[in-house]
């Protein structure tokens, strides 16, 4: 799996909507599989895996959204977060007593079945030092204001602008705060557009200034989808 797929984030948001009380299991899983295609943990069919994580206590999913050198959401032990950075993504359940890393990988069997697999990994403790949604919010602002002005002062070839820049299945789901589907929505879409980034055409310097000018975008794009999927607990972020 690459940072562009949507699976880890959809199964956070929804999951996270399913133990609140806004959607039903079934829904939930809808939502995921509809994203990302029939979906297995190891060997298990999600909705049956999410139903035994809810008799073991389940509590939330976080998420987490690495970057080679940027840990984003992870916090041990070495073999998820090497995982979880070769896949750019994955989903960690907090159940009472621990918490179980959820990686993502293309599960392809014969010519016509395309879905995810989930390897089960042990996860460390929960995060707290991740931003707040208005945090990253502002953050976000501020990085999208110096990445336009480093952009605009790079000549290069003009980029197209694709009329559709985000992937389907990529917002939030019901229960989390206006904010945060916002902030979602806009990092979303600023991801797309990093992807679509061409250096092609420019000097050995020009490359440098955007290089840089997209690094600490997409750090920042990062750092909005993890705290717009984290803000149904803001409430409870002391806990």
């Amino acid at each position: 799996m690459r940072p562009e797929s949507t699976v880890s984030p959809v199964l956070v948001a929804w999951c996270n909507s399913w133990l609140a009380g806004h959607v039903g299991l079934d829904e939930a899983a809808d939502r995921v599989e509809s994203a990302a295609g029939p979906t297995v943990v190891g060997e298990v069919p999600l909705r049956k895996y999410l139903a035994s994580l809810r008799a073991d206590g389940l509590t939330g999913f976080r998420l987490a959204l690495p970057a080679p050198g940027d840990p984003l959401g992870l916090s041990g032990p070495p073999q998820f977060n090497s995982a979880a950075v070769d896949a750019g993504e994955a989903a960690i359940a907090v159940l009472p007593d621990r918490r179980l890393g959820l990686v993502p990988s293309p599960d392809l069997r014969g010519s016509s079945y395309v879905g995810v697999r989930l390897a089960v990994h042990e996860a460390g403790p929960v995060r707290h030092d991740l931003p707040s949604v208005a945090e990253a919010e502002q953050e976000l602002s501020a990085v999208m204001r110096s990445a336009t002005e480093a952009l605009a002062s790079v000549e290069g070839p003009a980029q197209g602008r694709p009329e559709r820049l985000a992937a389907g299945g990529a917002g939030l789901a019901p229960g989390y705060p206006a904010r945060a589907h916002r902030v979602a929505s806009l990092a979303t879409r600023l991801s797309a557009v990093l992807r679509l980034a061409d250096e092609r055409g420019l000097t050995s310097a020009q490359h440098a200034t955007r290089g840089a000018a997209l690094r600490e975008l997409d750090g920042a794009v990062r750092r909005a989808l993890v705290a717009a999927h984290h803000a149904v607990f803001e409430p409870l972020r002391g806990s």
